[in-house]
């Protein structure tokens, strides 16, 4: 526990670490895009016409002709790829079939990681989604069943990227540097979002939609390079670390107290409110982050006739404020905490309210202000950006709660998440599909609703000392 000014001695940022963050920062960017890619894509291969034809015929020609109200509507350009009469429903199991392979692979993934070593896991899972992501075009001229099968399969590849990255920061940061490694890597998954939604549209203008998917598809493959040449499980096999960077990085992981293993308590979880709590924050605010990310091209092009170029460029707004209000609400809550201003719970449960109460109310009243453009793309940019706040709240609570625990509650905390994600994306697909005007209307409600209860669980739950079954034992040693 004695805190040495080690921290100068691994050369900083001009360090293998750091690169080995840009990495992954480089990786999580590749696997958003491969994931969203499909939600701007999806707005040129499905013939909104929909005519009377086979399930899955594909013809040439314009896009969403319905839209051609408007002076730069679809009908300005040729989406130079097939067309597909796909359902509103049908496009819903798309969507969400991605997150059933994430989810099948949410606890093995670390299981084989040990076995096999995290950097075969994640590079093989990076390898695949490319892979198929290059594949998908292909794939949707067979037929919408094997679309659902890759993208599943490429959620199971993705799955076993995402969460065996901490398998590796485990024996590459050092503990003063781990939040600042891990935000670098972590934030290509922003960064991702907010370039496959702005640039999407505009190539799919340009070359067709087929190449969003060869581009991206291309890039992970690049990145596989990357990986499999830079990327060790630990600093000591690297073979270009330098001796002072390589004892800088086992020295401060070495000096971590590490308390002997114990089997995890699941009966205590199980009976643990607070904890129900925080999974209940999760599964609420995932559910409306998850409709956001996957139909806001479709919501824009449809609702505002807004053409795939321009619905791209604005769907990638709602990640700039998403990125600044994450920024600005850890900023604040620290800010609070460190003036004693507030409680550690009090901040906990005001940014949680923020983050549920503040996007339920914008989306409340998106049905209202259709008529105005500038409303819209308002409340629409307003939605995921205060979501963001929730960062502050329950999404780090485990740490309060149980942080001998963290990383385990963390990932079950994002399974009830993904399951969210998985009923959110089939239930909008099938409402909007009864009646585009109403059905927006009810997803929004139905949103809202869900976001009031998992707020209302966590208000009256919620809890930020450490739980009794979370204690860690201390020894007295001779």
């Amino acid at each position: 526990m004695d805190e040495k000014p080690t921290t100068r001695k691994g050369s900083g940022f001009c360090s293998l670490r750091y690169a080995l963050a840009l990495i992954m920062h480089f990786s999580n960017f590749t696997m958003i895009t491969q994931r969203v890619s499909l939600s701007i894509a999806i707005i040129a291969m499905v013939n909104s016409t929909q005519h009377q034809d086979p399930a899955n015929a594909s013809t040439e020609g314009p896009v969403m002709d319905l839209l051609s109200n408007r002076s730069r509507g679809i009908k300005d350009f040729s989406t130079r790829g097939a067309v597909y009469q796909w359902s509103t429903e049908t496009q819903g199991i798309i969507f969400s079939s991605i997150s059933y392979g994430i989810i099948l692979t949410l606890i093995p993934s670390g299981y084989l990681a040990g076995i096999f070593g995290a950097k075969q896991i994640l590079g093989a899972g990076l390898l695949i989604s490319s892979l198929l992501t290059l594949f998908t075009p292909l794939a949707a001229d067979f037929g919408v069943i094997l679309v659902i099968v890759i993208r599943t399969v490429q959620g199971m590849a993705q799955g076993m990227a995402w969460t065996g990255q901490f398998t590796i920061w485990a024996k590459w940061a050092p503990p003063l540097e781990r939040s600042k490694l891990t935000s670098i890597a972590g934030s290509g998954a922003a960064f991702g979002s907010f370039i496959i939604l702005c640039v999407g549209g505009l190539i799919s203008q340009a070359l067709g939609w087929p190449f969003i998917f060869y581009i991206f598809g291309s890039i992970g493959c690049v990145c596989c390079v990357l990986w499999f040449t830079v990327i060790y499980d630990d600093p000591m096999h690297h073979p270009c670390i330098s001796v002072r960077e390589k004892e800088h990085i086992t020295s401060s992981v070495a000096q971590q107290s590490s308390s002997p293993r114990r089997s995890v308590p699941i009966k205590a979880m199980v009976r643990c409110l607070p904890l129900w709590a925080i999974f209940m924050g999760f599964f609420s605010h995932f559910w409306l982050c998850t409709i956001i990310i996957t139909y806001l091209p479709t919501y824009i092009s449809t609702v505002l006739h807004v053409n795939i170029r321009d619905s791209g460029v604005l769907s990638s707004l709602p990640f700039i404020a998403a990125s600044s209000c994450t920024i600005l609400g850890g900023q604040m809550a620290d800010f609070l905490l460190s003036r004693n201003l507030l409680s550690l719970i009090t901040v906990r449960k005001l940014f949680s309210s923020l983050g549920l109460l503040l996007p339920s109310l914008c989306a409340v009243a998106l049905p209202f202000v259709t008529s105005s453009y500038i409303a819209t793309i308002v409340l629409l940019i307003l939605i995921p950006g205060t979501s963001n706040l929730c960062d502050s709240g329950f999404i780090i609570n485990t740490l309060d709660v149980a942080p001998r625990y963290a990383s385990f509650l963390m990932g079950i905390s994002r399974g009830f998440g993904l399951t969210a994600g998985i009923i959110s994306s089939t239930t909008t697909g099938f409402l909007i599909s009864q009646d585009s005007e109403s059905g927006w209307r009810n997803v929004f409600f139905l949103s809202a609703a869900v976001n009031m209860f998992g707020l209302i669980f966590y208000l009256i739950f919620g809890q930020a000392e450490i739980q009794n079954w979370a204690k860690e034992r201390t020894l007295t040693r001779l």
